[in-house]
């Protein structure tokens, strides 16, 4: 009978102590058993207790270090934090398409999805030829930007190459720019004659990963509206994903981005079970804390690259010294003690095709608790790749990440390929499967009749920071959307009456005031201060009142997306006071800006009104700037004096800033502008 999988197991065995001070006994089980598959989904982790057949031969390891007592929190094992989720993010799908015609878009794309001629390359490069299309039928002005190195022939493409090739494949005149200097200049006539215009490579400039502001406006001169299509660079903090994003005034996902960020938010959803994450790969100690995730998440981890033999390593198992990372016995140890007090398994090979080092002709097969001195792991063994299908073949939902590679071998391995296999065969049974990296995705595309069924995502950095629980600075940079639908029949007894909305609503008191009043009427306050906006829930709570609400949102990239589904006529918008910010006068009085305008402008019922004011005359002229600006000639002046000031507030109620204002006997600078086309 074939010796099985080995996992160890983390069921709450009785164990002996050992001499070692401070160490703990785990366990190797070398029966891989079907209890785990069978316990109900509905059980506590914490408390599930699994029944493994009594005659499993079972051999104790020491473990090198103790390692503190599992809470319960999985702050404890790793860095991860629920608020680095990404957050929703305003798409190009969801852009109003008709403020496109005549816009300069900038569009940073990723280069390699267009260069590499493989079917997975062809498979996630549509989303991104769609994006620039979609500019293009839309009437936009395009101008693109990306980095490149080496196409699929070795040779280095300069920017005319590159234009040239994207010709070809957009079938759309795309010409190189002249340089940033004579950006300018191009932008008023080239744009004129070419469908699209392509910027140097960024790899030229140190200022694009340094994130230079001054090369940032620069790379964005002329562009009104940024477009970002390279997922794969999201983890990065670049002037050409995040430096220009300062200077255009909206900034949302193409259709690849979107899809990819979608695909990294199902990674990690509770969904299917049993999940199983197949692990490979290398150095345990940088994916540490998204590996302590993993198990948090999923219903066991399956190494089957080199950060299998860390776990090894840890359990005292011998292990070439050249796949040992010394400093990462600890983290490995906090995995494992981690999977214990979940109660799931880690799977590691049994057995490994390996090579002598001094005739690196010789092939056998090797137990993996018992390689001979003098012989290097190259490949996973026959023995690992049937039970890992028979472990596969039980699963709903699988995850592989990272390639099944041991090192550089004259011997043709084949791990990448068979396990490719494994999961066409699973994937016909239905089961949900990511696949992350380009070893794993390539391997699965020489495989797969269909890529389609497969959830591929290309940058395994970008799901491993993500896994980590760290920011990525490509999303954060676009603007926000709000993250879910609303009810509006629970938020408001009657949700069809008249709308005011008050932006940057603050304590509160102006809308507790005047819902009291306008009882006919529905108020929503829209304030970033998560503390002021519970605050003002609650006092509306405690008021009876059901024609009020608070929402925590930044109010300038997200109106459009919470206002746009009232289904009731939005008759008044009012900004009172903003803090403006003195010492940097590109930032000052920023939440009026386009897209706060052109978003209130088109939400505005006709003959709907604009409240503006402030104790600060330069903030309320600079609104009132921004609005005319950009409000398409559909606003007038409404009850104002020859410079467009009115004296009084007129709705009879004051914000307690306003309030404090008059009490000091300073005066108030307010502006009333009126829908009127």
């Amino acid at each position: 009978m074939s010796q099985p999988l080995n996992f160890v197991q983390t069921s709450g065995l009785q164990h002996q102590t050992t001499s070692r001070p401070n160490s703990f006994k785990l366990y190797l089980c070398h029966t891989l058993t079907n209890d785990f598959w069978n316990y109900g989904r509905s059980q506590s982790f914490s408390g599930c207790e699994k029944s493994y057949n009594s005659s499993s031969r079972l051999t104790c390891m020491n473990v090198l270090q103790p390692v503190k007592k599992f809470t319960g929190q999985l702050e404890d094992y790793c860095d991860w934090n629920e608020s680095n989720f990404p957050l929703p993010i305003q798409t190009l799908r969801n852009f109003p398409v008709k403020k496109l015609y005549g816009e300069v878009v900038i569009v940073r794309f990723d280069s390699a999805l267009l260069l590499e001629e493989a079917e997975i390359k062809s498979s996630l490069a549509h989303k991104a030829f769609s994006t620039i299309r979609y500019l293009y039928n839309a009437g936009a002005k395009i101008i693109l930007v990306s980095s490149w190195g080496l196409s699929s022939d070795s040779i280095t493409l300069s920017t005319k190459s590159f234009a040239d090739y994207l010709s070809a494949v957009l079938q759309m005149k795309v010409v190189p720019a002249d340089g940033f200097s004579g950006f300018m200049k191009s932008k008023t006539t080239d744009l004129e004659k070419y469908d699209i215009l392509l910027l140097d490579n960024m790899t030229k400039f140190r200022e694009e990963l340094a994130n230079c502001s001054k090369f940032s406006m620069k790379l964005s001169s002329g562009a009104n509206i940024f477009v970002n299509d390279a997922f794969s660079m999201s983890h990065k903090i670049l002037a050409s994903n995040v430096g220009l994003t300062r200077s255009c005034y909206a900034s949302v996902a193409g259709f690849h981005f979107e899809e990819q960020l979608s695909l990294l938010l199902e990674i990690v959803e509770d969904t299917n079970h049993p999940y199983i994450a197949i692990i490979g790969g290398r150095n345990f100690s940088e994916k540490a804390a998204a590996l302590d995730y993993l198990a948090s998440k999923c219903d066991g981890l399956l190494f089957v690259g080199i950060l299998a033999f860390q776990i090894m390593h840890a359990l005292g198992l011998p292990v070439p010294s050249c796949f040992v990372e010394h400093d990462a016995v600890g983290k490995a140890l906090k995995l494992i003690h981690l999977a214990r007090d979940r109660n799931i398994p880690i799977y590691f090979p049994n057995d490994f095709w390996c090579v002598k080092e001094c005739k690196t002709e010789l092939l056998e097969v090797f137990p993996s608790n018992a390689i001979l001195p003098g012989w290097t792991p190259v490949d996973l063994g026959p023995m690992s790749l049937k039970d890992i299908f028979s472990l596969l073949s039980k699963c709903k939902k699988l995850l592989w990440i990272g390639p099944v590679k041991f090192g550089s071998s004259s011997h043709s391995v084949h791990g990448s390929s068979d396990l490719a296999s494994m999961l066409e065969r699973v994937n016909k049974t239905g089961c949900e499967i990511f696949v992350v990296g380009n070893a794993a995705c390539e391997a699965v595309t020489r495989i797969a009749d269909s890529c389609s069924s497969y959830k591929l995502l290309e940058s395994a950095s970008v799901v491993w920071e993500f896994l980590k629980g760290r920011t990525l600075p490509g999303v954060a940079a676009l603007d926000k959307a709000y993250p879910s639908y609303l009810d509006w029949s629970t938020i408001f007894a009657h949700p069809t009456r008249p709308l005011i909305v008050d932006i940057g609503s603050g304590n509160g008191l102006f809308i507790l005031k005047m819902a009291r009043i306008w009882k006919d009427s529905n108020f929503l306050g829209l304030e970033i201060n998560r503390k002021l906006v519970q605050r003002c829930l609650n006092n509306a709570i405690k008021s009876g009142a059901r024609n009020m609400h608070f929402i925590s949102t930044n109010a300038t990239s997200t109106f459009r997306s919470i206002v746009s589904s009232y289904p009731g006529d939005i008759v008044l918008v009012t900004i009172q006071c903003p803090n403006p910010d003195f010492n940097q006068e590109q930032f000052r009085w920023r939440m009026v800006q386009r897209s706060l305008v052109e978003a209130i402008i088109d939400l505005l019922a006709h003959n709907g009104k604009i409240f503006l004011q402030s104790d600060i005359e330069a903030v309320t002229t600079k609104m009132k700037d921004q609005f005319l600006q950009y409000g398409k000639d559909k606003l007038a002046f409404e009850g104002s004096d020859d410079n467009g000031w009115i004296k009084e507030n007129p709705f009879g109620v004051r914000s307690d800033w306003e309030q404090h204002v008059i009490d000091r006997g300073d005066p108030m600078f307010r502006i009333m502008l009126k829908k009127v086309l």
